[in-house]
């Protein structure tokens, strides 16, 4: 099947440099999707947009050549709860993938036990509204009543602006809660500002969320300026990232977010993406935890 991407798409990098930041052994790319291709895995009727086919083969040639061990790959919107590309992704991995599903209510536990042997351990609930259409809370809590019994995780996406109304549901959620993103604050604004306090607030208050410090692409006004020493591609990103990594090390994570899906000004080059680490974990304690012990906690229990 043949589908025409979104006019303006930007595909991704197609020749990342390598990273000067050497990974600590076993790292994992703890955010990452897959795309199609599309002659396999069509997408979603219901989309509301349309990518660049981004294979397996792909993604897992972009892991070696970074220097990463593992991966975690997210259902991307694009193909709505039909998880096919994903738990391809993950099955072909040899091990080396997990992956995070989108579900609907009426998924049968038989279907959960199939994604759970196929190496998924989460679902994901968006709540940014330009790329999904609400689901009811009452189907996401259900929804996140029976995942718990896998010992699997929720995680959420959304916008700062909209933690306040969201803030009861989220800490009502019987599982461990993972952010995508920081939950995306304004880096424009204040670090020590409301908006991020009320992130860094729900963090603190509840133990069983933790955060990916991912995407400074995403959410940077200053831009991909070129690492040079001291200064970071992305800089103004850094001083929130490694916030959140100092005050919560055992609950972060880290991912490339590849292939980088809905980004209109530039397509960041994976290989700064790396460079951009150090920065925000500054120890090689701090390194560890982030690229390599929490998520191994988390993903792959049976083996820490």
């Amino acid at each position: 099947m043949t589908f025409e991407k979104t006019p303006g798409w930007l595909d991704w990098y197609a020749g990342p440099s390598k990273p000067r930041f050497q990974l600590p052994p076993g790292s994992v790319d703890a955010h990452c999707h897959v795309f199609g291709p599309g002659d396999a895995f069509p997408y979603a009727p219901e989309r509301k947009y349309t990518p660049c086919d981004a294979s397996k083969a792909q993604l897992y040639a972009l892991r070696d050549h970074l220097g990463f061990a593992r991966n975690v790959v997210v259902q991307a919107t694009c193909h709505g709860a039909d998880n096919r590309a994903m738990v391809d992704a993950c099955v072909g991995s040899g091990g080396k993938a997990r992956g995070i599903a989108t579900v609907k209510r009426s998924i049968s536990d038989a279907e959960l036990q199939a994604l759970h042997a196929a190496g998924v351990r989460g679902v994901r609930f968006n709540f940014v509204k330009r790329l999904v259409d609400f689901t009811p809370k009452d189907e996401l809590m259900e929804i996140a009543g029976r995942i718990a019994k896998l010992g699997w995780h929720v995680v959420i996406y959304f916008e700062a602006v909209d933690l306040p109304e969201l803030w009861d549901f989220f800490t009502a959620l019987p599982t461990t809660v993972v952010v995508d993103h920081m939950g995306r604050p304004d880096v424009s604004k204040p670090i020590d500002g409301p908006e991020f306090q009320l992130f860094v607030r729900f963090m603190r208050e509840h133990s069983n969320v933790w955060s990916k410090v991912s995407c400074p692409e995403r959410l940077s006004v200053a831009g991909p300026n070129a690492l040079n020493g001291e200064q970071a591609a992305y800089r103004d990103v850094v001083p929130f990232a490694r916030h959140i990594v100092e005050t919560f090390p055992d609950r972060v994570l880290w991912g490339t977010d590849w292939p980088h899906p809905n980004l209109k000004n530039h397509m960041p080059d994976d290989g700064l993406l790396v460079d951009f680490i150090p920065h925000i974990a500054t120890t090689a304690e701090l390194q560890q935890k982030l690229l390599v012990t929490n998520p191994m906690r988390l993903y792959w229990p049976e083996e820490v």
